[in-house]
């Protein structure tokens, strides 16, 4: 049996939620089906002293106010709690845990198979991110090293390190924040591609969002956009991280060449002993559930037209990072994306009652 419904929104984390307040505000009957088993979609899965790097007022999702935070940045808890609270205020109905195996063209709409049934939509909303497609790199001699490797999505905390040699490899935020706090407890090496961009001190989560809505801004009305200071994949300068500045640890050394049984053998051939390595190289989109439509691209996502995909006018993809919308994959920057996609999918329902043919993307974008 199959459950008839408007709009599927796969995933509860926040690219979830944003989407489903706009369908609600539209009036579009819809259901969100998540894998969690209780709220917060990905921030359940971080460390335990991870911070968001903007103050609440610019980490809210639409609709309600992040509370203010006791600290400058909200912390992962206060972030899971309010993602939990943004759910109850607006009932948003979501099933947990239901695991999505799959979706599927009929000619009815799409079929979202799961492991607790089928449903039949008329569109689908993808929301899931990418935590659960933590990536590591190649390396020469991985399969040889007897030590232990983590990415940072299982990472916890520093006391399990305690005494031990640790490699941090990546030089985003997660690899600057996670070598601040370990450093304090082993000896901590970090690794990264090539010298990390550290930001000044007064550019936080909000000052990068702007920046990304001036370059999007500009792109959509045709214009040159301005030249970045900073992105998002550049450092923040948080308050552990600035510490471990003053520390005198924020020093990285490029990539080794391989490993062996016991550590990592560097370009010069000198050799290190290693204990643990952490992985903070990143994620990417967790796309298998969409297998079956074949429209992934040659960079392994399929093409949008905002967030909509180009070879699946059912289709909508939300939150999973620059190639579906600016900042998509912030608090903050999710509602831009979630807002379009729910006037776009009111549009395709209308149209659909009225018996035309579904609408063509919109090539307008409204602003933020």
């Amino acid at each position: 049996m199959l459950t008839q419904i408007d709009v599927v929104v796969i995933g509860g984390g926040q690219a979830g939620l944003a989407t489903a307040y706009f369908l609600r505000r539209a009036a579009i009957a819809y259901v969100v089906l998540d894998d969690q088993s209780a709220p917060g979609g990905a921030w359940r899965h971080t460390w335990d002293s991870l911070h968001l790097f903007s103050p609440a007022q610019w980490s809210s999702l639409p609709g309600w106010q992040m509370p203010a935070s006791k600290d400058e940045y909200p912390s992962r808890n206060e972030v899971i709690d309010y993602l939990a609270k943004y759910e109850a205020r607006y009932q948003i109905p979501i099933e947990r845990p239901v695991h999505v195996e799959s979706v599927s063209r009929v000619e009815e709409g799409l079929v979202v198979t799961t492991d607790r049934g089928q449903w039949l939509a008329k569109a689908v909303v993808s929301a899931t991110g990418t935590w659960s497609e933590p990536y590591i790199p190649s390396y020469p001699g991985r399969e040889l090293f007897r030590g232990r490797q983590i990415h940072s999505a299982e990472y916890r905390n520093a006391e399990e390190l305690r005494g031990q040699e640790v490699l941090v490899v990546g030089g985003g935020n997660s690899g600057a924040q996670i070598l601040a706090e370990i450093s304090k407890v082993c000896n901590a090496t970090w690794v990264t591609m090539h010298e990390p961009v550290f930001l000044p001190d007064d550019v936080d989560g909000q000052v990068l969002f702007e920046r990304a809505t001036q370059r999007w801004k500009a792109l959509r009305d045709g214009r040159t956009p301005p030249v970045p200071v900073g992105g998002l994949g550049d450092i923040v300068m948080v308050p552990p991280v600035q510490e471990a500045r003053t520390r005198d640890v924020l020093h990285a050394r490029r990539p080794f060449v391989s490993f062996d049984v016991d550590g990592v053998v560097w370009d010069d051939g000198g050799h290190s002993r290693v204990d643990v390595v952490i992985w903070c190289t990143g994620f990417r989109p967790a796309l298998h559930h969409l297998e079956p439509l074949q429209i992934r691209n040659v960079d392994g996502v399929p093409t949008t037209d905002g967030t909509r995909a180009r070879d699946e006018p059912r289709l909508w993809l939300v939150g999973y990072g620059e190639w579906c919308g600016a900042a998509s994959a912030t608090l903050i920057g999710v509602m831009r994306g979630a807002r379009d996609t729910a006037q776009e999918i009111a549009q395709l329902l209308g149209a659909a009652r009225m018996g035309a043919a579904p609408a063509l993307p919109m090539s307008g974008r409204s602003t933020p």
